[in-house]
């Protein structure tokens, strides 16, 4: 499953975007940020855990979207 960042949760605050190893993560025009789901792989083969979730100051505001399978690594 991708993740996604709940809007009404995302400060803009900048911390995910950097730290995802896929590129993800983007701002959009209104200064918060999305995932693209499919890039998201969830950190998968790169980190222990998904670095968006890891660095955003704001509790349940990367979370899983159970709109997309969970990611397979190939």
């Amino acid at each position: 499953m991708a993740y996604l960042i709940v809007a009404d949760n995302c400060t803009g605050c900048c911390a995910c975007e950097p730290e995802c190893p896929n590129t993800a993560i983007s701002e959009m025009a209104s200064g918060l940020f999305t995932i693209d789901p499919a890039k998201c792989t969830e950190c998968i083969g790169h980190h222990d855990e998904p670095q968006c979730v890891a660095v955003c100051p704001i509790e349940e505001t990367c979370i899983i979207d159970h709109d997309y399978p969970r990611y397979q690594a190939a």
